[in-house]
């Protein structure tokens, strides 16, 4: 590792003013008061993903508190992870927040939140960590371009024509082209970066009619990720979304980017029932409940909306009653229940949450410390690198953790 000279503390920049950054920042500067730590951020916004996550309540982490559970929550990373999630993961990220007046709360599905269900509880807490800390924060300055010097030291050409030198520098800045890329310059490479996290546009008529119509569970394959996931599903003006599809959008990035984002999807409404079930329940229904019709009788757990437009698409005029439903047309139902095939013609992101997967690869980086293999003195965390988690929390801790992780050891604390 580069050294600073005898008897001057080490100088600290950190490119990206997001949760990785800002954290990286704050533990370089509180593990060490004597270090110069300069944060620097392109945009005119710090922590803006923090301030709009999880509709501005920002989901900071997830109650698994086994590293190794939480590792498998991350489609890519997930191993590299396990040895930092150890040393600082769910538990000590509440512990983080907590110390420091910021209490968070556990939702049904293992989401945490402040207890204020305000994301700018978090952004007041880590700018007051930061300033008591001494972090020094310049916004709108980006680094365009980094060299080492024959000293060890590293030269950041900034988008405002100046230049700066420090001993550690810590990439924490995402969605990089790898032309443009410093850490690419220094000897890194790569991997290209994609979209994760974004939900499935379809042309659908009937389906464009249910905007609004929540159902949970459902279970949705796609065979061109060869994946299936269980969980809530939203129909959307666009086409769905949900916790089940975002999951689905985060396992399949590479292979769904490689296809144009057109693929097919088969959604079974019923989650967990077989078409063989479905039709031992629909001739129950023709001797239990033959006098009432097919469309008033709806298959709970379905929205009435729904179920209305599967049986209008198994041909089933409004009027038949289960006892007069002909085979073919509980077959159709059966069918449309279980295996409702929707062609994707597009994906839907948030530009403000906008997740990729794609960064530095894994193998060009000590896990230990978030260092640079081939750079002495240069570190990575967060987006930038090659590691991306579903939702629910899970990106957000893997900033947490890979900052904290990067900013303690920049400042020689293990």
């Amino acid at each position: 590792m580069n050294e600073p000279a005898p008897g001057r503390w080490p100088r600290v920049v950190v490119a990206g003013g997001g949760a990785a950054g800002f954290f990286a920042a704050i533990a370089a500067a509180e593990s060490c008061p004597a270090a110069d730590v300069t944060l620097l951020e392109k945009t005119p916004h710090l922590l803006a993903k923090v301030r709009i996550s999880g509709g501005g309540r920002c989901n900071v982490t997830h109650a698994c508190f086994d590293a190794r559970e939480l590792a498998t929550r991350y489609p890519r990373g997930g191993r590299a992870l396990i040895g930092p999630l150890t040393r600082f993961g769910s538990s000590e990220t509440i512990e983080w927040f907590q110390s420091r007046g910021v209490a968070l709360k556990t939702e049904a599905d293992g989401r945490m939140f402040p207890v204020s269900d305000s994301s700018q509880s978090i952004i007041d807490c880590l700018n007051g960590a930061a300033e008591r800390a001494g972090v020094k924060i310049r916004v709108g300055v980006g680094v365009d371009s980094a060299v080492r010097t024959a000293s060890g030291e590293f030269a950041l050409a900034l988008n405002d024509g100046l230049t700066i030198t420090c001993d550690r520098f810590l990439w924490a800045a995402g969605g990089c082209r790898p032309g443009l890329h410093p850490a690419v310059e220094l000897g890194h490479t790569l991997v290209a970066p994609v979209p994760s996290l974004f939900t499935f546009q379809i042309e659908e008529p009937w389906l464009k009619t249910l905007p609004g119509v929540a159902v949970d569970p459902v279970k949705v394959s796609v065979a061109t990720a060869k994946r299936t996931e269980i969980g809530p599903l939203l129909i959307t003006h666009g086409g769905v979304s949900g916790p089940v599809v975002l999951r689905l959008s985060a396992w399949g990035a590479r292979e769904l980017h490689k296809v144009g984002y057109r693929f097919d999807i088969d959604v079974n409404w019923l989650a967990s029932a077989s078409h063989e079930e479905v039709m031992r329940e629909i001739q129950h229904r023709r001797v239990t409940s033959g006098a009432q019709t097919v469309l008033r009788a709806r298959w709970s757990p379905l929205p009435a909306r729904l179920w209305e437009q599967l049986v209008a698409l198994a041909g089933i005029a409004p009027d038949v009653r289960w006892s007069k439903l002909s085979r073919d047309a509980g077959v159709r139902l059966a069918t449309f229940l279980t295996k409702t095939t929707l062609a994707v013609s597009g994906k839907s992101t948030n530009k403000e949450e906008f997740v990729t997967c794609g960064g530095i690869p894994l193998d060009e980086v000590h896990f230990k410390t978030m260092g640079s293999r081939l750079v002495p003195g240069l570190y990575f965390a967060g987006e930038a690198l090659d590691i991306d988690g579903i939702t629910g929390g899970f990106n957000f801790q893997s900033a947490w953790t890979t900052g904290w992780t990067a900013g303690r050891a920049m400042v020689g604390v293990g």
